[in-house]
């Protein structure tokens, strides 16, 4: 029993000799099938030159593009064992019982070609458990098969017993023969490389990959590693006891130029160098899925990808932010860091833990085991040296560590926080400690530590207290306010309360720090200094330009001035090394610090210790900055249409898997406006830093500018109307590294009343529309002009009509006027005649006296004189003179009236034309008799002889005759 008990110690020793991994552990993010929605196994690994990851999966090919998990299926649904990407860009494939390859379609999206059409008749193939590009060649493994696929021919070699492995390395191409042992292919057949007694018998080849400039490195599944250089073989040793001795080995890889990674059954994977010393072992206590590891890959960025046997781990070899657990569970808050004479002290919510440093400038890779201290069980909230001496501020307590143990100082069991010397010099007699109910004075003297006093009257709880350049004590409690102490007066010190009433943003959430030799609190508000003439706080003008008015809740600098913060949950760091101060945010840790007891301890920039919820985080910082800065790129990997249903328009490639390419014009989708609703998703392939990218999008002929940076990987644009559109997305790391901007275009042709068809009918039914229009216009307004034209001349008729209207009554006036004139030259000619009637009455009386005078016979007048007096008046009775006067005036108001009767009718006397004038003035008979000196009776047989002679028609008046007779004769 002792001697088995005595073996288990052994084995337990030598075990914990070669299993001691680096404290530092990188981060491991687990991907299960509901993650990747999925089969299980996951047999092959390989990554395109876009970074795209592809995996060989139980339920068919599977990609992975940092964002977005794709799979693609075989369409017989088999398995996929295995994977390779050929020097034609396409993915090759074995399957369980195919063989093929994926490549794009026109669209973008991968779609599988069997070449199971070109193997001879009658060939029964199996499970393809390899798949190797070789040259320009593609070589698929089943048990009974080696296929060769070259220029679209198929070249088949049977096995001799069974094929159990192929691979390559160095430009050289191995198989293995249950039997026959390692052949080489040279020539087109395959050799036998070396005698089989050269390896153990009943070795199984697992993986090859070269070991140097000429040598290659072959794993065996359980007989150990060995180191082929030309012909000659030999057994990879270990310095010390060989960890894989009772272990299978199902994969292996190289990881850098000294690093190895080893893939075991039951182990998890394992990193060793080439001189044979363990670096890690990465199992599931450290946070594998499974220790059960099928496949190993290391990407571009030298990271660690496991295939397992139900899910996919990621290892982030190569990321400079590390996990480090001091206990065995893992279960500990982190709360406090300290490196103290060559030794890295950590406490945590269950104790303090020590490791001892080697000369490893990144502490992260210092290889060991923490141990825990003695008496510090529970929550250790502060590591602090004073006076080169390291005392731990407990929840029983303040502690002493030395020699490994934690030696109590306080009497009692209250909670102490943090310590500061109070005096300038070294070393300090006076220390000041903040503890869970105020501050206590601790005396320094003999070489040890003493409680002196605490501060009388103050009680509020003093985990932030910082000593300002004047000696002033400043408390921050983030439940009540900002104290400020003085102690001047020892007999009697102060204190005074600062709250939201001084200047504060809030009376809560207030933490105290120093830094830039000047006491701060970090608020919710940004960062507030103390005003000494105001006796308030402001808003600090040194800090604003860092933090503005971020929410603040831990401040800390390191050696070489850069600020080290947490924001809410996010830790950054204002860097002064750029030539102007940047912030840098690590978005790794976003969540993961510890609320209310958040811890910043920046012992170099290859080493800054941050307090999680499980043990602590490691960060080289100074790698961090030349890895992070390297170049990025973004992908867009799918771009939908959608309306009533979705369609793909592309599916990630432009060109083949292996292609860097961009859209050509000629795959430009043209969709219809029915589907006129886009969705992108876009990714960066940056897989250590996968939570550290933004990105930032436009969409050209829609977006006026470009989006916020986010961590948004997909966009919808609904409703867009028709046009070319070009979806442009980039992304940016966070430390400012911004990629190149990708393009992807399409064109929504517009609705069909839109198109261009649509258009040129539009423009046939506006030509005909316009023309019937037209026409219609043209008819209503010929309309218009025949009856405007019929108006007119409506209007010139009545226009006329009323000129001649106005014209008649123009003339009617003037006849009226002539009339009056003619009755007035009528009266006028009547009453020359009448004065000539009167005349010839007044001749003739005169006539009558003088010839009764004359027979007188007493008359005194000679017989003589009386015959002289009679003869003048006769003569005077027969001058005409007074009927020409009259006749020419008569003719002046009668138009001529005499002198166109006579014309007419020459026959007529002047008697005759008397009478004319004296009916066509109207005159009766009577006065007619006396003009003309004849009786009324001779009248009567002068008009009578007159009607012959003018030959007027018995019916006809005489007078009517003449009175018509200017316008009958004309």
């Amino acid at each position: 029993m002792r001697n088995y008990l005595l073996l288990l110690a052994t084995v337990f020793i030598v075990t914990k000799s070669f299993s001691q991994n680096t404290i530092g552990i990188p981060d491991i993010v687990n991907y299960t099938k509901n993650i990747y929605n999925a089969g299980t196994q996951n047999r092959c690994i390989t990554q395109d030159k876009n970074e795209i990851m592809y995996f060989a999966n139980y339920e068919g090919l599977l990609s992975f593009d940092g964002s977005y998990w794709k799979i693609y299926p075989l369409p017989n649904k088999m398995a996929i064992r295995s994977i390779a990407i050929g020097s034609d860009n396409k993915i090759y494939a074995g399957s369980q019982a195919d063989i093929g390859y994926f490549s794009p379609a026109t669209n973008g999206k991968l779609i599988y070609t069997s070449l199971k059409y070109l193997l001879p008749e009658k060939t029964i193939i199996t499970g393809f458990w390899e798949t190797i590009a070789f040259g320009n060649d593609i070589f698929f493994r089943s048990r009974d098969h080696i296929i060769r696929f070259a220029n679209n021919t198929i070249t088949v070699y049977p096995a001799i017993n069974a094929w159990q492995f192929l691979g390559k390395a160095n430009n050289r191409l191995f198989a293995q023969d249950s039997k026959t042992g390692l052949l080489e292919f040279k020539k087109g057949i395959w050799q036998p490389f070396i005698r089989e007694h050269s390896f153990p018998g009943g070795f199984l080849v697992t993986t090859m990959f070269p070991f140097g400039e000429d040598s290659t490195f072959v794993t065996t599944v359980n007989s150990g590693f060995f180191i082929l250089s030309g012909n000659e073989i030999s057994r990879f040793e270990f310095k010390k006891t060989n960890p894989f001795k009772n272990q299978r080995i199902l994969t292996a890889t190289p990881i850098s130029k000294d690093w190895l990674a080893v893939g075991t059954n039951l182990q998890g994977c394992y990193i060793i160098d080439k001189k044979g010393d363990i670096i890690q072992n990465l199992s599931r206590k450290e946070g594998l899925q499974l220790n059960n590891i099928l496949y190993l890959f290391v990407d571009s960025h030298k990271n660690l990808w496991l295939g397992l046997d139900n899910g996919i781990d990621f290892i982030a070899i190569n990321n400079e932010i590390k996990h480090i657990y001091p206990e065995n569970l893992n279960e500990g808050e982190g709360y406090t860091s300290l490196v103290f004479q060559n030794m890295l002290y950590v406490g945590t919510s269950n104790g303090v833990y020590q490791l001892p440093l080697t000369r490893e400038k990144d502490i992260s890779f210092v290889k060991g085991t923490f141990e825990a201290i003695p008496n510090t069980a529970g929550s250790s909230f502060g590591l602090t040296e004073v006076n080169d001496k390291l005392l731990l501020g407990h929840h029983d307590g303040f502690f002493k560590i030395l020699n490994g143990n934690a030696v109590p100082i306080s009497a009692n069991s209250e909670t102490y926080w943090t310590f500061l010397p109070l005096d300038n010099h070294y070393p300090s007699s006076l220390i000041v400690a903040g503890t869970a109910k105020g501050l206590s004075f601790l005396k320094y003297e003999h070489n040890g530590f003493i409680v002196k006093s605490n501060l009388p009257g103050f009680i509020q709880s003093s985990q932030f207290v910082e000593i300002d350049n004047k000696n002033f004590i400043w408390v921050a409690d983030p439940q009540r306010g900002v104290f400020k102490i003085d102690i001047s007066d020892t007999g009697n010190p102060v204190s005074k309360i600062y709250t939201d009433v001084n200047g504060l943003p809030s009376s809560y959430n207030n933490h105290l720090f120093k830094i830039k030799n000047r006491v701060v609190v970090a608020t919710i508000n940004g960062v507030y200094e103390y005003n000494a003439s105001t006796d308030k706080f402001e808003f600090s003008e040194i800090f604003k330009n860092n933090f503005g008015h971020r929410n603040i809740r831990h401040l800390k600098e390191d050696s070489t001035g850069n600020i080290w913060f947490i924001e809410n949950k996010n830790l950054g760091v204002v860097d002064y090394s750029f030539q102007q101060p940047e912030i840098i945010y690590f978005p790794e840790l976003d969540g993961k610090m510890v609320a209310g007891f958040e811890h910043i301890y920046p012992y170099d920039s290859k080493n800054i210790f941050v307090g999680a919820e499980k043990g602590f985080y490691h960060i080289n910082y100074e790698n961090y900055k030349k890895i992070n800065n390297s170049n990025i790129e973004v992908k867009i990997n799918t771009v939908k249409a959608f309306g009533k249903s979705d369609s793909l328009l592309f599916g990630g490639y432009f060109g083949q898997v292996n292609e860097l390419m961009a859209q050509v014009t000629g795959t430009i989708p043209r969709i219809s406006s029915n589907w006129n609703s886009l969705h992108f998703e876009f990714s960066s392939p940056l897989y250590e830093h996968y939570n550290s990218v933004e990105f930032s999008y436009l969409l050209q002929g829609y977006d006026e500018k470009w989006s916020e940076w986010s961590k948004k990987t997909e966009k919808d644009y609904t409703n867009l109307s028709g046009g070319n559109y070009t979806f442009q997305v980039k992304a940016k790391t966070n430390l400012g590294k911004e990629s190149k901007i990708t393009s992807y275009i399409v064109n929504v042709l517009p609705p069909w009343y839109k198109s261009t068809i649509a258009y040129f009918f539009y423009a046939i039914l506006f030509v005909v529309f316009n023309y019937l229009f037209y026409t219609r216009l043209k008819k209503i307004f010929l309309n218009q002009k025949k009856k405007h034209e019929e108006q007119q001349r409506n209007l010139q008729i009545k226009h006329q009509l009323e000129l001649e209207k106005s014209e008649k009554e123009i003339i009617a006036l003037k006849n009226e006027k002539l009339q009056s004139e003619l009755q007035v030259k009528n009266t006028e000619l009547a009453s020359v005649a009448m004065h000539l009637v009167q005349k010839g009455d007044v001749l003739s009386k005169v006539k009558e006296e003088l010839n009764r005078l004359k027979k007188t016979p007493n008359g005194e007048i000679g017989t003589d004189n009386f015959k002289k007096l009679i003869r003048v008046i006769k003569d005077e009775d027969n001058m005409d003179e007074e009927w020409q006067q009259f006749a020419t005036h008569f003719d002046s108001v009668h138009l001529d009236f005499l002198k166109s009767l006579k014309k007419s009718y020459p026959a007529l006397t002047p008697s005759e034309l008397k009478l004319c004038a004296y009916l066509q003035m109207n005159l009766g008979s009577k006065d007619i008799a006396k003009h003309l000196k004849i009786s009324v009776r001779g009248v009567s047989t002068s008009r009578y002889r007159l009607r012959k002679k003018m030959k007027v028609p018995n019916k006809t008046n005489l007078f009517d005759f003449l009175l018509e007779f200017p316008s009958n004769h004309t």
